[in-house]
């Protein structure tokens, strides 16, 4: 079996697509999307018909589904600008979107954590987590699989007989945050992230993918929404 794992996309259907382009031509069995789809100040709703319509994929939703979901006086300008373009179809397939569940008995999908979608996996803030947290926050689970997401990361680990694995952000390649404390994620790199994911000899594989995509293009709509953070994060991969 091999699944092309997406994640993180955040609105920027340009990159998505050369993303689908990309594994479109290597040849896959299934496609995964671990949420955070659609929050940013790109195009929401375009990525969100998009998706929509491809119905053979396996959907999750991220933290931000969420927070587009449900806004108060505290929210951020990505999840309200998201918000603000999004009619009630894509909030009810929003809605509708787990942030877990099993793709089978082998491999399960989550946005976080298997129990939360705010949580880190595979990070402590902007470090690498140590064994024990990543154990601890994994829990019980059985899969020899885990997919998640939300870090922007590409990273692979193995924690026991499971293998982890994040794709990275398809479309957000750098980002400051204020929990679980104040920091900054940076890729160093403008390209689209994902992931193939392969099981060959009884073991599974990770590939952790780079695609370039037409970024300059995205970083003016980004100018054009007033946004400088996400100006120099397309750009680069770094905050400044």
């Amino acid at each position: 079996m091999c699944i092309a794992v997406v994640s993180d996309i955040h609105g920027n259907l340009p990159a998505l697509l050369a993303v689908v382009a990309d594994f479109t031509r290597r040849g896959v069995d299934q496609v995964v999307n671990l949420g955070d789809s659609l929050s940013g100040p790109l195009l929401p709703r375009e990525t969100a018909q998009y998706l929509m319509a491809q119905q053979d994929w396996v959907h999750l939703a991220g933290n931000h589904e969420r927070q587009v979901l449900h806004l108060h006086a505290k929210s951020g300008a990505s999840d309200s600008y998201a918000h603000s373009q999004l009619s009630s179809t894509e909030f009810e397939w929003m809605a509708s979107l787990p942030f877990v569940r099993p793709l089978n008995d082998d491999v399960l999908l989550c946005h976080g954590t298997p129990t939360s979608d705010i949580t880190y996996l595979l990070q402590t803030a902007d470090q690498s987590a140590t064994p024990a947290e990543i154990a601890t926050r994994l829990g019980p689970v059985t899969e020899s699989l885990v997919l998640c997401g939300h870090t922007h990361v590409p990273r692979s680990v193995r924690s026991g007989v499971t293998l982890i694995v994040n794709p990275g952000s398809v479309g957000h390649p750098a980002y400051a945050d204020t929990y679980p404390r104040p920091h900054v994620v940076e890729t160093g790199s403008p390209d689209a992230r994902y992931a193939i994911v392969e099981k060959r000899n009884g073991d599974w594989v990770a590939d952790l993918i780079s695609v370039p995509y037409a970024c300059r293009e995205m970083a003016e709509l980004a100018r054009l929404r007033n946004r400088p953070d996400w100006v120099c994060a397309l750009l680069t991969g770094y905050m400044a």
